[in-house]
C-alpha cells in the first residue's frame, strides 16, 4: 500500500507541476483589474492554454485524494511538495537552461529533505482527535493566516504580493488536503448518504476555489519563481500540521527522529526555494506599468 500511496502522490506532483506552469503562462496576460476577484477566472477560463493547466490541476487533485483516502497526509503532503521538480523540467524543455549547481543543489536538497522526513518520521495512522475545539482552533489559524496574508499581499508592494498569496494559497491547500482525507473516510464509512451531510466536502470546494484565486493572482502579477515556492512550500507545513494535530496521524518523537525531521523539512523549504528561483523557471512578462497599476493610490 506504500507503494501505491507513493506512486500515486509522485504522479500527483507531476500533473501539478505541469499545471502550475502552463496557468502562469496564461495567467500573466489577464487583466489586472480582476486581481483577487472571481472574474479573473471567468476571464482566463476561455483560454486553452490555462484550461489545460486547470485538467493537469484536477487530474493532480484526484491523483492526490486517492493517495490521501490510502495514506497519512504526513506521508503525502511532502511527496507533493515535489511538484516543483516537474515544473521545472517542463520549464528547462522550453527554455534549455542547464540545472548548474543551483539547480542541482535544490533538486538534491527537496530530494534529500522529503527522504529524511519519511524515514525519519515514519508517519503511521491513527484514530482522529474528537476534541472539535482542536479541530476549529488548527483549521482556524490556518485559514485566519491565509485572509492576513490576503489582505497584506493587496495593499504591499508586488514584489512581496505575489509571495504572500503563494503561502496563504498553500496553507488552504493544506487544509484542504486535510479535509480531503476526512472526506474520503466519510465516504467509505457511509457512502454518498455520509459524504454530503458532512461539512468538510463542502469545506474542500470552498478552500479549492479561494486557493485557486489566490494562485492565478499571484500568477498573473509576477514571474512563477515568485509565487510557486512560496506555494509549494506551505502547503505540506500546513498539510503535516493538520495530520499530526487532528487526523491522528502519529510521527516518531524520541530527540534523533526530532532532529531528522526538522532537518528534513528545513530541506524541503530551502530546496523548493533554490528550485523555484533557478533561471529556467518562467520569468514572465511583468512591466513596469503593471507594477504601478497594482501599487495603493
Amino acid at each position: 500500500m506504500s507503494v501505491l500511496v507513493l506512486v500515486l502522490a509522485v504522479g500527483a506532483a507531476c500533473c501539478l507541476g505541469f499545471g502550475f506552469v502552463l496557468q502562469q503562462n496564461a495567467a500573466a496576460h489577464a487583466p489586472l483589474g480582476d486581481f483577487l476577484s472571481p472574474r479573473l477566472l471567468l476571464d482566463l477560463v476561455r483560454v486553452p492554454r490555462w484550461l489545460g493547466g486547470i485538467a493537469f490541476m484536477v487530474a493532480g487533485m484526484v491523483l492526490g485524494a486517492i493517495a490521501l483516502s490510502h495514506g497519512e497526509v504526513s506521508f503525502v503532503e511532502p511527496l507533493l511538495a515535489t511538484n516543483l521538480l516537474f515544473a521545472l523540467a517542463l520549464s528547462r524543455c522550453r527554455t534549455r537552461q542547464a540545472l548548474g549547481r543551483q539547480g542541482w543543489g535544490g533538486l538534491l536538497l527537496l530530494a534529500g529533505g522529503v527522504t529524511a522526513f519519511i524515514v525519519a518520521g515514519r508517519p503511521e495512522g491513527g484514530d482522529a482527535v474528537s476534541d472539535p475545539l482542536r479541530h476549529w482552533l488548527i483549521i482556524g489559524v490556518m485559514t485566519g493566516l491565509a485572509l492576513l496574508l490576503t489582505a497584506y499581499a493587496k495593499r504591499s508592494r508586488l514584489s512581496a504580493g505575489p509571495a504572500l498569496l503563494g503561502v496563504a494559497a498553500g496553507l488552504l491547500y493544506g487544509v484542504q488536503d486535510a479535509l480531503t482525507r476526512v472526506s474520503g473516510q466519510r465516504f467509505s464509512d457511509g457512502g454518498w448518504t455520509a459524504l454530503v451531510t458532512g461539512w468538510q466536502v463542502y469545506a474542500v470546494v470552498v478552500l479549492g476555489i479561494t486557493g485557486l484565486v489566490l494562485v492565478q493572482s499571484a500568477f498573473e502579477t509576477a514571474p512563477l519563481r515568485m509565487s510557486l515556492p512560496a506555494l509549494t512550500a506551505a502547503q505540506p507545513l500546513a498539510g503535516i500540521a493538520c495530520g499530526v494535530g487532528f487526523l491522528g496521524d502519529r510521527l516518531r518523537t524520541d530527540t534523533g527522529a526530532l532532529a531528522w525531521e526538522a532537518a528534513g523539512l528545513a530541506g524541503i523549504v530551502v530546496g523548493v526555494v533554490l528550485l523555484g528561483l533557478h533561471p529556467a523557471m518562467p520569468g514572465g512578462a511583468v512591466v513596469r506599468q503593471r507594477v504601478r497599476d497594482l501599487q495603493p493610490r
